[in-house]
């Protein structure tokens, strides 16, 4: 589910493509851009986010086949992707990729995929890394997987999940 203080999604396309959470294991969460997909991963209690991994984008089917590894790997019981949502919550040309990764996803998995609005994650995880001295270069390697690892906070605050 997408909000951005409000549901919205009501009972229409996310309601449809978001099944029931899944409870147990990992929570995989994605930041996906044209180029690179960052990942990020939950602790297993479900209170902290990690980054993980940042994977550059090939073509549709390999994103998926390495996607689907990462999250067996990490034991995954719930995906969440990142939602670019287009000035006034509008799902914009990037936020349809993003949706239609995710129902790929949840397809080839059969894990619950949720969605949140990923609205300035990019942002703030390029300012946390210069606050850290970190050179340009190491940023520009690091920031997918740093934004992902905000966009699973954000989902873990809004859920208070810790299953």
């Amino acid at each position: 589910m997408v909000k951005r203080g409000r549901d919205l999604c009501g009972r229409g396309l996310l309601a449809i493509i978001t099944p029931m959470l899944g409870r147990g294991g990992r929570i995989v969460a994605l930041d996906v851009g044209a180029k690179r997909i960052g990942v990020a991963v939950s602790d297993e209690q479900r209170l902290v986010a990690n980054p993980l991994v940042v994977l550059t984008r090939k073509n549709r089917d390999a994103d998926i086949t390495a996607l689907r590894r990462i999250i067996a790997e990490q034991g995954a019981g719930l995906i969440v992707v990142g939602l670019p949502l287009a000035s006034g919550d509008k799902i914009g040309e990037s936020a349809k990729k993003a949706l239609s990764l995710g129902k790929r996803l949840a397809k080839a998995t059969g894990l619950a995929v949720e969605y949140v609005d990923e609205w300035e994650t990019t942002l703030q995880a390029d300012q946390a890394m210069l606050a850290g001295d970190m050179s340009r270069a190491k940023r520009r390697q690091k920031i997918d997987k740093v934004a992902a690892a905000l966009i699973l906070d954000r989902y873990l605050a809004r859920t208070g999940d810790g299953s």
